[in-house]
């Protein structure tokens, strides 16, 4: 359902985190293509696999500004996948591992 062939990024402000079992969703007010802000979500995995990359329920807030780097969805709706979050502090939280060379590593876990 996500295009792994096509990365982008997106800018906007956390409306919430919702931290759960399967898969943990962050949902942002952000610019679409055309400009307009709308609503994105971004499927992240369960909180296990968050913990061990440092991100906790806490390491995003309601109100935060970020940018978030996504394969987005086939079949062009507001959402992707998380692959990168950077808070406006500079700090980077990847769910899945080290990010792209350049930027801040997370936190470890605790």
């Amino acid at each position: 359902m996500f295009d792994l062939q096509k990365t982008i990024t997106v800018t906007g402000t956390v409306t919430s985190f919702q931290y759960t079992n399967p898969h943990s969703w962050l949902i942002i007010l952000g610019k679409g293509p055309d400009g307009k802000v709308q609503e994105w979500s971004f499927e992240a995995d369960g909180p296990s696999t968050l913990m061990r990359a440092g991100i906790k329920v806490s390491s995003v807030v309601p109100g935060d500004k970020i940018t978030m780097t996504t394969h987005p969805m086939k079949d062009g709706r507001p959402a992707g996948t998380w692959l990168t979050l950077t808070k406006s502090d500079g700090t980077v939280l990847a769910p899945r591992g080290a990010p792209p060379p350049g930027e801040k590593a997370p936190a470890p876990a605790g």
